[in-house]
């Protein structure tokens, strides 16, 4: 008998077969791909995925014998030769293969380094370890035929053809990555006696509950005054559309207009009407994914809601799994996304979808059949545009899913104004944009040239309440500080310096401020604070930037319209002794080349315009990293095509936030400081302490984190548990209340340069 997971008795009673394992794995992952049409393809991968555990090499390994063993490779090896001579299946087992190959190192790339496709076939062609047909065909019966799945719709694009393909085997991965962990799991969670149920509610049969609940919810609120009776009027406007086909759809409504709400509204009915499986909302920003998060919980209930950010990421996690025995992986609560509703970023959504590692493409079956809100889709980043779009168009395709574009500035993606754009025309589901832009217009934006420190401390001065917005957290950092200096009553900064807990408090301290009307609150803060965060400031100062983001900060102006327009103002001002980088260097010509001095920056038409501007100045550095030449294949369609698909370079390339920075941990509260603890609790996974202090990260460049924790101010704790995955402020005074954390104080400096 062969075993596929060992247990604790010696007789082996309590052992897991390959039978038990591989069938109840082909079973798990033939469920997850049926809605997606690739259940038989799902099922031949979860069959064949551990086939190398057959070997007597794995075997003794299983008594305890610290030996590796490729259990992998056999699989992939098996399913390219069980296939005939049909050139869909030939395909297929090419995409299966993959899959295999990867379900714990992650998926590999065709060719090129000794852990490629090629090369593991190859290595093991006469291999000891090579699994005989007659060890395991009576114990895992197979049919590689007809793997192809019905109804999938080709591109009729050859080069997008290619994709597709590639996506499909992500695909396929995710289904069998997700069967293979809750297989294990629930193995040895019977076997530990801590097997936990975490099924969540299905949204299709939620929804008999959520709808009322959400119906309920607005009803409480008072349609008094303009603003909450257009809000209303939106709202029901857009609902209406929820039974219109499935597919792409653009929600343009200004800032204030309530938008997120209404998009809520609009994806339960969808959901109703077409049957979608959950609800996944996409946030630009961690700053914001809080307040949206618990917007939701409050309107729909928290049990409906996963709340999933990526302000720790899991490369870490992923290397350090690789030296675990079996049960060890458990402690690492991957998520799998089988909520009804999935709060995230728009780094985790779009991260995953390109992502060769076994913890972010777990999910990607369960974003199939969704109603996907993109809010704020005007920042997606504009190297990795074509991807983003690539991968959008393929999920509405062939993967049931709809898609909203979710801004008050819509980007020019069309396919009438940018090649490889997605087919939006007649999608709209606000009422009139046009006439909705100039209803909820509520400030005027002003050009003031050079503003200094001193100058935009001045202009403080005269106002008791105020927002100043700038490029880096260098300059708020100066600014507020000089400010300070100056004696300025109710002053506050705001940068990423600061953990997302820290900032949380602070902005509900500033609401309170701005409610009260008298209190002083003036804010100096970066561009994260642009973004959907709900600010309602009389004034508003905001250095030159591209238009989209001076847009986003005209929307802190005025937002609950309580104050008449004339006295809104939003100025935006150069600052001559901080460049902006270059990026925003390049935007801010952008804006200059695509409208004039006289043009009205807050209108629809300027927003177009400024878009198709950048989108023809960057060309092909809309795809700079060139993802989409990274999946090739060769060979004819009607006989053997050839893939090559390099899912390892594509991962490491897609990268959202290429910021090259390190995150710390900081005990900001006794909330973080007993995750910390827990970290030297084994029975407590990774996975969910990562979760808790995921809103305890502060981002800093990998000199200042090197120098930190070779200095003893930050230490990775419980390496020996957790590896180097969380690194954590062991000095107090380094995290100031006012500013965050001050890596780079010129004392602290100072000091360690005489010690170096």
């Amino acid at each position: 008998m062969h075993f596929a997971h060992s247990g604790r008795s010696a007789d082996k009673s309590d052992w897991q077969t390959m039978q038990e394992h591989s069938l109840a794995v082909a079973r798990l992952a033939r469920d997850r791909a049926k809605p997606i049409g690739l259940d038989r393809a799902a099922y031949v991968a979860g069959l064949l995925h551990d086939l190398g555990k057959y070997t007597k090499q794995f075997q003794i390994k299983l008594t305890g014998k610290n030996i590796r063993v490729d259990h992998s490779t056999s699989g992939a090896a098996a399913v390219l030769e069980l296939v005939g001579t049909n050139a869909h299946d030939k395909l297929m087992a090419q995409l299966i293969a993959y899959s295999i190959l990867g379900h714990h190192a992650g998926l590999p790339n065709r060719s090129g380094e000794d852990s490629s496709f090629d090369r593991r076939i190859d290595d093991l062609k006469g291999d000891a370890l090579r699994v005989p047909d007659e060890v395991w065909r009576s114990e895992l019966p197979i049919d590689a035929r007809q793997l192809f799945p019905s109804g999938w719709t080709p591109a009729s694009d050859p080069e997008e053809r290619k994709f597709q393909f590639a996506f499909m085997a992500r695909m396929i991965f995710s289904c069998l990555v997700d069967a293979d962990f809750r297989d294990t799991e629930d193995f040895y969670g019977k076997l530990d006696g801590r097997h936990k149920d975490r099924t969540w509610p299905f949204l299709p049969d939620s929804l008999a509950t959520l709808i009322p609940t959400f119906d309920a919810h607005m009803s409480d609120f008072p349609v008094v005054g303009e603003l909450n009776r257009l809000r209303a009027k939106i709202l029901v406007h857009v609902r209406a559309k929820a039974a219109e086909t499935p597919g792409l759809f653009t929600l343009t409504v200004p800032t204030g207009g309530g938008k997120t709400l209404a998009s809520l509204g609009f994806a339960l009915d969808h959901a109703k009407v077409h049957g979608h499986r959950r609800i996944i909302y996409a946030i630009p920003f961690t700053s914001i994914i809080d307040q949206t998060a618990a917007i939701f919980k409050d309107v729909l209930g928290e049990q409906y809601i996963l709340e999933h950010h990526s302000a720790i990421d899991d490369d870490k996690t992923d290397r350090w799994e690789r030296d675990w025995n079996s049960r060890d992986k458990l402690k690492l609560a991957i998520e799998d996304w089988a909520a009804p509703v999935v709060v995230t970023t728009n780094v985790q959504f779009f991260e995953s979808l390109f992502a060769a590692r076994t913890s972010r493409a777990r999910k990607l079956h369960n974003i199939a059949g969704s109603v996907i809100i993109l809010d704020e889709a005007q920042t997606i980043p504009r190297p990795l545009l074509i991807p983003c779009l690539r991968v959008l168009r393929e999920l509405v395709r062939n993967y049931g899913c709809t898609i909203v574009l979710c801004t008050a500035t819509q980007p020019a993606v069309d396919e009438t104004k940018l090649k490889d754009g997605l087919p939006l025309a007649g999608r709209e589901l606000a009422p009139d944009p046009l006439a909705l832009s100039e209803a909820l217009r509520r400030a005027d934006i002003v050009r003031a040239g050079d503003m200094s420190n001193g100058d935009l401390v001045a202009v403080l001065r005269g106002v008791h309440q105020a927002l100043v917005i700038v490029n880096s957290r260098k300059h708020a950092l100066e600014l507020y500080e000089q400010a300070k200096a100056a004696e300025l009553d109710g002053l506050v900064h705001l940068t990423t310096r600061m953990c997302a807990a820290h900032r949380r408090q602070i902005l509900t301290d500033v609401r309170s401020r701005l409610k009260d009307g008298s209190s002083h609150c003036r804010v100096i803060a970066t561009s994260l604070i642009e973004a959907g965060v709900d600010v309602d400031f009389p004034r508003v100062w905001r250095a030159e930037a591209g238009l989209d983001q001076i847009v986003q900060a005209a929307g802190r102006c005025n937002r609950e319209g309580r104050k008449p327009r004339a006295d809104s103002v939003v100025t935006i001002f150069a600052a001559p002794d901080y460049p902006p980088p270059q990026e925003i260097k390049g935007l801010i010509g952008d804006l200059t080349r695509a409208n004039g001095p006289e043009v009205d920056l807050l209108s629809l038409p300027a927003v177009e315009k400024y878009f198709e501007e950048v989108y023809w100045r960057l060309g092909d550095r809309l795809d700079d990293k060139k993802i989409l030449e990274k999946f090739g294949t060769s060979g004819s369609p009607s006989q053997t095509l050839r893939t090559e698909f390099a899912f390892r370079d594509a991962a490491q390339c897609f990268r959202m936030i290429d910021s090259g920075m390190e995150p710390v941990i900081v005990p900001f509260d006794q909330h973080a400081k007993k995750a910390v603890d827990e970290l030297g609790i084994p029975e407590i996974s990774s996975g969910q302490l990562l979760r808790k202090l995921q809103t305890y990260v502060v981002q800093v460049p990998p000199k200042a984190r090197d120098l930190l924790l070779r200095n003893g101010h930050v230490a990775f704790v419980r390496p020996d548990l957790r590896g180097d995955q969380f690194a954590v402020l062991q000095t107090a005074s380094l995290y100031n209340e006012d500013v965050g954390l001050l890596w780079d104080d010129g004392a602290y400096l100072a000091a360690e340069n005489s010690i170096i």
